[in-house]
C-alpha cells in the first residue's frame, strides 16, 4: 500500500508540485521563487477576519449539511463548553484534541485568532473530538483509532469546512487566497512527506554500501528535493543542509510517508463521497461514514474502507485523492 502511495504521488510531481509552483512565481512576477518563498503569502494577500461565532456557525454548517449527526456532536463541544479557543499567556501554541478516557468527553485546545486558517483548524480539531467521541463506546482499550485513520475525520471535517468558505466567499482575490492556501497544506502534507520518504529510503539504500558522507547526503536530499519541487523553486547555499531539521528522520524512521497516507486516503474518501452525493446517496455514504468513525481500533483500515468500495493497495485509489489537490490548481489556473 504505501509502494503504490509513493508511486502514485511521484509520478504526480509535475502535474502538482511542479505546475502549481510555477503559477507561484508568476504571481511574483519572478521565473523562480527562491526556497524561502515557496509558502510565501500571496501579493495582496486580504485575509478577512472571521468572529468566534462566524466560524462556530460555518463549521457547524458545513458539518450539517453532510450529517446532522455530526453537526450535533459537534455543537456539544460549544455548549459544554469543552473548547479552550482564546490565546492567552503562557497558553500552548498550536492545537489539538484530547481524549482524556472513554468515559468522559474530549477537550479541544486552539488558539484561535480569527484568521482563515484558524477556522480550518477549529474544524480539524472538532473532527477529532466528534470521533473521540463517537469511538469511545469502544472502551479504553479499543477506542484508539489506528495511524491510518487517526485524520479522517479531522481532514474530512477541515475538507467540508473549506468548500463552504470557498463556496461563500464572493471576494475573488480571497477566493484565490484560500483555495492556494489549502493547495499549499495539501502539497506540504502530500508532495513534501513523501520526498522526504524518499531522501531515507535513498540515505539507508546507500549506507549499505558503505558509510555516507555529508557532501553525499547532501546531494541526495537536493536531487529528492529538486525532482518533488520542480524547476520554479530555486534551491542554493545552506538549502543543502536542510534535511538536518527534520527530526522524523532521525527519531521516528520511516514514519513520514503516514502524513501523507492520512491525507490522500480523506481525498479518495472525499471523492467517493462526492460521487454519492451527485447520485442522490449522500445519506447512504453518511451512514457508513459515521460506523467506521464508531469502530476506534476495533477494525483495520482495509475493513473499514471496504464498504465504501476502496483499496489502498491500488495506484489508482490514491490517484483519486490527488485529483482532488489537481482539480484544486486547475481552478487556479483558470
Amino acid at each position: 500500500m504505501v509502494e503504490a502511495l509513493l508511486t502514485s504521488v511521484q509520478k504526480s510531481y509535475g502535474e502538482l508540485s511542479h505546475r502549481y509552483y510555477a503559477l507561484k512565481a508568476k504571481w511574483f512576477g519572478k521565473k523562480q521563487l527562491d526556497y524561502w518563498d515557496r509558502n510565501a503569502p500571496l501579493p495582496g494577500d486580504d485575509d478577512r477576519k472571521y468572529s468566534w461565532d462566524e466560524a462556530k456557525e460555518l463549521v457547524l454548517t458545513s458539518y450539517a449539511h453532510f450529517s446532522p449527526t455530526l453537526a450535533k456532536i459537534g455543537q456539544e463541544f460549544f455548549d459544554k463548553p469543552w473548547i479552550d479557543a482564546q490565546v492567552a499567556p503562557g497558553k500552548a501554541p498550536g492545537a489539538f484534541a484530547h481524549p482524556t478516557v472513554p468515559s468522559v468527553h474530549p477537550y479541544l485546545l486552539v488558539n484561535f485568532q480569527g484568521k482563515s486558517r484558524d477556522v480550518m483548524t477549529l474544524a480539524h480539531e472538532l473532527g477529532h473530538g466528534v470521533h473521540q467521541v463517537l469511538s469511545a463506546a469502544q472502551g479504553t482499550l479499543m477506542s484508539d483509532t489506528p495511524l491510518t485513520l487517526a485524520e479522517t475525520a479531522s481532514v474530512f471535517g477541515e475538507q467540508l469546512t473549506f468548500r463552504e468558505m470557498v463556496r461563500r466567499e464572493k471576494n475573488a482575490a480571497r477566493r484565490k487566497k484560500l483555495i492556494a492556501s489549502k493547495v499549499e497544506d495539501m502539497l506540504n502534507t502530500v508532495v513534501r512527506q513523501i520526498a522526504f520518504c524518499d531522501f531515507e529510503k535513498r540515505v539507508h539504500g546507500a549506507r549499505r554500501s558503505g558509510e555516507l558522507s555529508l557532501e553525499q547526503i547532501n546531494k541526495i536530499w537536493m536531487d529528492v528535493q529538486g525532482e518533488s519541487l520542480g524547476k520554479a523553486i530555486k534551491l542554493s547555499g545552506d538549502y543543502q543542509y536542510y534535511w538536518t531539521y527534520i527530526p522524523h528522520l532521525i527519531h521516528t524512521p520511516f514514519y513520514v510517508y503516514a502524513y501523507a497516507f492520512g491525507d490522500c486516503l480523506v481525498n479518495s474518501l472525499y471523492a467517493v463521497y462526492e460521487k454519492s452525493a451527485q447520485k442522490g446517496k449522500g445519506a447512504e455514504f453518511e451512514k457508513k461514514y459515521l460506523t467506521m468513525l464508531k469502530a476506534g481500533g476495533t477494525l483495520r483500515h482495509k475493513e473499514l474502507l471496504a464498504p465504501f468500495g476502496l483499496d489502498a493497495s491500488k495506484p489508482d485509489f490514491w490517484q483519486q485523492g490527488l485529483n482532488i489537490i489537481s482539480a484544486m490548481i486547475d481552478e487556479l489556473e483558470n
